[in-house]
C-alpha cells in the first residue's frame, strides 16, 4: 500500500523534500537553498497545472527566476562579506506591497474566474501575489519575509486541501513551524550587526 502511495505520488513527494530543503537552507542563509528552489519549482509547475492552480503554476516560473537572483544577489554579498546582513522595511514600502498584492489578487481573479476554469481563482490568486512579493523579499534578506510567508503559508493549507494535494497541505504546516525558526535566526542575526 505504501509503495503504490510512493508510485503515485513520487513527483509531489520529490518536491516536498526539495521544498522542505529550500525553506531549511534558507533559515540558515546557505545559498544552496536556491538550487533547491529551483528543483522544487519545476517539479511543482506540473503538479500546479493538473490540480487547475493555473497562479500557482505560473509562481513556479517565477521562482526558478527568483531564484537566479537570489543566488546572485546571496553571491553578491557574500564576495562583499556581507552574507549575514538582514534589512527591514518600513511601514510606507509594507502598505506599497500589501495594497499591490491585494489589488493583483482581485484583478487576476477576475481574469481566472472570467476566462478559465481555475479552481478558487481568487485565493489561488493571493497566495501566488503574496508569495511573488515575499520571494523577492527573502532574496533581499529582508526580515519581514518570514512574517509574510506565514499568511501566505496559512492560506495556502487550505487551497491545497481543497484539491486534495495533502503532501502539499502537509508542508505548507511544516513550513509554518520553520517559519518559526527563520524569523528568530534572522532576527538574532539582525540583532548583532545593529548591536
Amino acid at each position: 500500500m505504501i509503495f503504490s502511495f510512493i508510485s503515485q505520488n513520487w513527483i509531489e513527494i520529490t518536491a516536498v523534500i526539495f521544498a522542505i530543503l529550500y525553506l531549511v537552507l534558507a533559515v540558515k542563509q546557505n545559498i544552496l537553498c536556491w538550487v533547491a528552489g529551483i528543483i522544487s519549482a519545476v517539479l511543482y509547475f506540473f503538479i500546479m497545472r493538473k490540480a487547475g492552480l493555473y497562479m500557482e503554476a505560473n509562481l513556479q516560473i517565477y521562482y526558478v527566476v527568483m531564484s537566479i537572483y537570489g543566488w546572485s544577489q546571496w553571491s553578491q554579498s557574500a564576495s562583499n562579506q556581507k552574507i549575514f546582513v538582514v534589512n527591514t522595511w518600513g511601514k510606507s514600502q509594507h502598505l506599497v506591497a500589501i495594497s499591490m498584492i491585494l489589488v493583483l489578487s482581485l484583478l487576476s481573479g477576475l481574469v481566472l474566474k472570467s476566462y478559465t476554469d481555475a479552481a478558487l481563482p481568487f485565493f489561488d490568486a493571493l497566495v501566488a501575489w503574496g508569495a511573488v512579493v515575499a520571494t523577492y523579499m527573502v532574496a533581499k534578506k529582508l526580515l519581514e519575509n518570514w512574517i509574510y510567508w506565514l499568511v501566505i503559508d496559512s492560506i495556502s493549507i487550505v487551497l491545497f486541501i481543497s484539491r486534495d494535494l495533502w503532501l502539499t497541505a502537509f508542508l505548507f504546516l511544516v513550513y509554518i513551524v520553520i517559519i518559526y525558526f527563520g524569523y528568530q535566526s534572522w532576527s538574532k542575526i539582525r540583532n548583532n550587526t545593529h548591536a
